[in-house]
C-alpha cells in the first residue's frame, strides 16, 4: 500500500511517500480503508523525537494519529463493527496511508463528513481531559492560548457549554471566529498579562495552553505565582515550570467520540476545515501545520 513513510527523526525531508506492508488486524482491531487521515501538530513533535516518553516511535514509521474510513478486515474477539461500516477515530499504525489499523474507533453518524469527523479525535478528546484535569466549573474565567486553532476552538466550545467565560488568545484575523464562538478574543504577545487583567480583573480561574509558544510564563503570573490549575498540551517544556503537560489520551475514548459527533450532527459543536491534500502532498500538510496559523483543519486523503 501506498503511505508516507519516515526512518529517521527529524524535520519534514524525513517524510517520503513510499510503500508499506498492508498491515493485518490483531485482536480487538480493525482494519480501516482510509477515507481521511487529520493533521495536528503533535504529528511533526512526534516525528522530530520530542515526545518518545508519550508516543514511542519505532522505524519505519507512518505518522498520523486520527482516521476516519471504511472497515475492511476485523481482528478476533471485535464486535459490533462489520466489514463496510464507516467509522472513525484513532490509529495504531498511523493515518497517512492507504490502510490502517484502529483499537478505538466509533461510528461515524451519516450527518458527518469526513473533515468533520476526522477532526474529532484529537481535538475532543485532548480538550475534555483538559477541562477535566482543570475541575472548570460553571461561573469560572479558563485562559485559552491558541483558542482558534482547531483543538483551542473545541475547547472554546466545551468551556463556553460549560457554563464558564472563556477569554482565547489568537491573531486579529481570528478574534471575530472566537466571538462567534462565544468567547472575548485578545492578541497574544507582549503586554498580555496586562491586557487580560483589563478583562477579568477578578483573575484567571484556570490556564488551558493550546499553542505552546511560550505562554507559560504569563499563565503563572496571572494565576498569582501558582502552577496550579494550569496545564498545557504543546509546551514540551513544561516540566522547566512545573506545569504539567497532558499527552497521554483517555484509555477508552470511545464515549468522547460519540458525544462529540453528536454534537456536530446537532450543530452544537463546530469544526473548521481549512485544506484537504492528496496523499502526495502530505509533506506540504504538516509544513503548514508546523508553520502555524492555518484557519481550520488540514486533511490528508489517500
Amino acid at each position: 500500500m501506498e503511505a508516507i513513510v519516515y526512518e529517521r527523526f527529524g524535520g519534514p525531508e524525513v517524510l517520503a511517500l513510499g510503500e508499506a506492508e498492508k498491515p493485518s488486524p490483531g485482536a480487538g482491531q480493525v482494519r480501516v480503508k482510509v477515507v481521511a487521515a487529520g493533521v495536528n501538530p503533535v504529528d511533526y513533535r512526534i516525528r522530530n523525537g520530542w515526545m518518545q516518553d508519550k508516543f514511542p516511535v519505532t522505524f519505519p514509521a507512518v505518522p498520523g494519529l486520527e482516521l476516519a474510513g471504511i472497515v475492511d478486515e476485523l481482528g478476533e474477539g471485535v464486535a459490533g463493527f462489520a466489514v463496510g461500516d464507516e467509522v472513525f477515530g484513532h490509529s495504531d499504525t498511523g493515518a497517512y496511508a492507504e490502510y490502517a489499523l484502529a483499537t478505538h474507533v466509533v461510528r461515524k453518524p451519516a450527518e458527518l463528513t469526513w473533515e468533520q469527523a476526522v477532526a474529532l479525535p484529537v481535538a475532543g478528546e485532548t480538550s475534555e481531559r483538559v477541562l477535566r484535569l482543570l475541575e472548570l466549573a460553571e461561573g469560572e474565567t479558563l485562559l485559552i492560548h491558541g483558542a482558534a486553532g482547531v483543538t483551542g476552538s473545541v475547547g472554546v466550545q466545551l468551556a463556553v457549554a460549560r457554563g464558564a467565560k472563556v477569554i482565547g488568545t489568537a491573531s486579529p484575523s481570528n478574534h471575530a471566529f472566537l466571538r462567534e464562538l462565544g468567547a472575548i478574543p485578545l492578541a497574544y504577545g507582549p503586554g498580555l498579562v496586562e491586557r487580560v487583567r483589563e478583562l477579568a480583573p477578578q483573575g484567571i480561574d484556570a490556564v488551558y495552553d493550546a499553542a505552546g509558544k511560550g505562554a507559560l510564563p504569563d499563565s503563572i503570573e496571572l494565576r498569582g505565582g501558582t502552577t496550579s490549575r494550569i496545564v498545557t498540551i504543546a509546551d514540551t517544556g513544561a516540566a522547566g515550570h512545573g506545569v504539567p503537560f497532558s499527552g497521554v489520551a483517555t484509555p477508552e475514548p470511545e464515549p468522547i467520540y460519540e458525544a462529540h459527533a453528536r454534537l456536530v450532527a446537532e450543530g452544537r459543536l463546530r469544526i473548521r476545515h481549512a485544506e484537504t491534500f492528496p496523499l502526495a502532498d502530505a509533506v506540504k500538510a504538516l509544513e503548514l501545520s508546523e508553520g502555524g496559523h492555518t484557519k481550520g483543519k488540514l486533511v490528508i486523503k489517500p
